[in-house]
Formats: C-alpha cells, sequence, structure tokens
C-alpha cells in the first residue's frame, strides 16, 4: 500500500501565457493569460513535486476576483503541513472540504497537484488507457472569432488537418457572415462527414434568439453552446423547448455548486446537453457530480478546457478518458500559446494523443 501523503508542503509561482493570435470571444480579444501553478510537495522529500494549475478566466471565473492572489497565498501557507490518505478520492474529499466553492480554479490546481504527487510526480493524474498512450481522444477543431477572412483561413485550415468535428465561435461579426461561413462548409461536408458546433458564448438576446437558432438549425448543427447570457433561467428553459437546434449549457453551470443547486438547474431547463470546465466548476470532484446528475437525467455531456497551459490540460485530458468516450471533447487549446509548457499532447487528424518519446515533459519557469 502507497505511504499516506505526509508533511505535505505548498508553494506557487505565476506565468504569463502569450497567445499565438488575438483570440476573439464575445466578451474581448484576448492576447495573454496569467496561469498560477501550485507545488505540492512532502518535506521529507522536496524533489518529487506535484505540478496544479490556478488559470481563472477574466470576466468569467467565479475566482476572477482582485484578491485572488492573496487567497492562494494564503491558502499554500495555511495548508502545508497537511497529510492525505494516498488515494484519488480522499484527495478529491480533503480539497472538496478545505478549498472554498468561490474559488473553483484553486482547488482544481491542489487536486491535480496532490494527484500528480500520488503519482510520484510524473503527471500522470489518473493511470488511464491515454496516459500509457493505448487509447486517443477525439476532439472537435476550434474557429475563433474574428474577421470572415480569419475565421475562413481557420476553417480550412482545421478541414485539411483532418478533423471531423469543427466548433465554431460566433457573436463578434455580422450574424449573417457567421451564417455564409457555416454554409461554406456544408457545401462542402454534409453532417455524417463533419460534425458542426457553435458557441454564442451568450451572444443573443431574447428578441432575437429564436429566429437565429432556427436559422442555424437550417445548417444541420450538432448543437449550440450558451445561446444566451447565464442567469435568465426561464429564458433558457423556453428556448431548451422551442428550438430545433440542440443547446448545451456552458457559462450556465458557473458558479452553481451544490447538489441540489445543480439538479434544481437541470430539471428546470432540461438542456440536451452540458459543457464541463473543471478550472470552472470547481475541479474534479465538482465535474465528476455535474457528469454523475446529468446522466442520471438523459443529459448528455463533453469537456472541455477553458485555455489552462499544458499542465491544466493534460489533467482535464486524463479526468476526460476516464470516461468511455464517443463524442469529440473540447481539448484541442495546447497549440494556442507562444510559451506553453513543452508536453506529450500531440493533435493527430482530429484526436488527442499522449506521446511521452516524442515531446518529455519541461516545466521551467
Amino acid at each position: 500500500m502507497t505511504e499516506v501523503l505526509k508533511d505535505l508542503q505548498f508553494t506557487y509561482v505565476s506565468h504569463l501565457l502569450q497567445f499565438r493570435f488575438e483570440a476573439g470571444t464575445s466578451r474581448g480579444v484576448l492576447t495573454e493569460k496569467k496561469i498560477f501553478l501550485v507545488r505540492a510537495f512532502q518535506k521529507k522529500d522536496p524533489q518529487t513535486i506535484g505540478w496544479g494549475e490556478a488559470a481563472p478566466l477574466v470576466k468569467l471565473s467565479v475566482d476572477d476576483i482582485p484578491d485572488f492572489e492573496i487567497h492562494l497565498e494564503n491558502l499554500c501557507r495555511n495548508l502545508s503541513g497537511t497529510s492525505i490518505s494516498p488515494d484519488e478520492n480522499s484527495i478529491l474529499d480533503w480539497a472538496g472540504n478545505h478549498i472554498p466553492s468561490f474559488l473553483p480554479s484553486i482547488r482544481f490546481a491542489f487536486e491535480i497537484a496532490l494527484l500528480d504527487l500520488l503519482h510520484k510526480g510524473v503527471k500522470m493524474i489518473f493511470d488511464t488507457s491515454f496516459f500509457r498512450k493505448k487509447q486517443n481522444i477525439p476532439i472537435n477543431g476550434l474557429i475563433w472569432m474574428g474577421a470572415k477572412d480569419f475565421m475562413l483561413e481557420q476553417i480550412d485550415n482545421k478541414l485539411a488537418e483532418g478533423y471531423s468535428c469543427i466548433k465554431m465561435k460566433i457573436g463578434a461579426i455580422d450574424f449573417d457572415q457567421e451564417c455564409e461561413l457555416l454554409g461554406y462548409i456544408r457545401q462542402k461536408f454534409n453532417a455524417s462527414q463533419i460534425t458542426l458546433r457553435v458557441d454564442a458564448n451568450g451572444a443573443f438576446t431574447k428578441e432575437d434568439a429564436i429566429l437565429k437558432l432556427d436559422k442555424l438549425a437550417s445548417f444541420d448543427l450538432h448543437s449550440i453552446e450558451q445561446p444566451v447570457r447565464q442567469g435568465q433561467v426561464e429564458l433558457m428553459a423556453e428556448l431548451c423547448r422551442q428550438s430545433l437546434l440542440p443547446i448545451a449549457l456552458d457559462e450556465e453551470l458557473i458558479g452553481v455548486d451544490s447538489y441540489q443547486e445543480k439538479k434544481k438547474l437541470l430539471d428546470k431547463v432540461k438542456p440536451q446537453y452540458i459543457i464541463i470546465k473543471p478550472t470552472l466548476l470547481g475541479g474534479i470532484g465538482a465535474s465528476r457530480e455535474w457528469i454523475q446528475l446529468a446522466e442520471d437525467m438523459g443529459i448528455a455531456w463533453w469537456v472541455t478546457s477553458a485555455l489552462e497551459s499544458n499542465i491544466g490540460l493534460n489533467a482535464i485530458a486524463q479526468f476526460t478518458s476516464t470516461y468511455s468516450i464517443t463524442m469529440p471533447q473540447g481539448l484541442g487549446t495546447g497549440q494556442l500559446y507562444k510559451n506553453n509548457f513543452d508536453s506529450p499532447l500531440t493533435i493527430s487528424n482530429g484526436y488527442l494523443e499522449y506521446r511521452m518519446e516524442k515531446t518529455p515533459w519541461k516545466v521551467e519557469l
């Protein structure tokens, strides 16, 4: 039996990720992203380190707050000296009990740092076929918002790279132009050849949502994520009932913490899908609860990264691979940054692979 994780020590360091291009969203254009990496180690063995990542999203994460770093510093100091039973459930329970729900990305960081440490600091978060290079994860190719020509260039590139599922962010340019881009793909490939998803990030209004959803449905889309801004539960429930296009809840799940609140939301809205983002939802333990609830209610789901570095993306991919996956997941963000950490995560023909022999891990700060 593995020894108890004893006299744990926690420290952190910040890192500024630089995008390769101006990444457009409905909340503005991103050029850089500040993240915080949590180190976990035992006092008796400071050389064996587990790494976690806290990467709140500006204007979206519950913990996008001015005193975020103060909370992180205090938690690292106050939780040092802890001892935890050496198993996954004990670690997830400990994080859920010791890190407040209003700090979801920090809870996620501690979870994965400890799970990494549990497996001797080799970036194994879960011992799955994906980590052992026996199974790949299907992913969607992401089309970022921007000028029509820029979006068209991305579409051509993703199709050439062999993706069978394309996800396009919409809401930044004229809606008719966005429909033209979807039509461009459909002229080349039907729905059995290329799966199309769109993500509105809450860009539609109460007045125009149904009209836009009906028009989008004519392109044989798989689904739309978060058509209207979060917090409009009655409107979202109405859209899920009326829309010809299946709807996935994304931002709507953020800040919904208790089991009762989660169940109440899903009971009320009855979406066709939910999107699982561990950094935004409170980590692995919270994400498992959302998934179990969704499956119990017949709601489908997929997992998406939230612009983490390869440290966070690796953990999310391994978490995803603990389930039987058939639908493409949203895990293709590792190539976004100029100064990401070297990792074995590799994309080939629309699949995420773990190729340690190709690119070993390299975490330099």
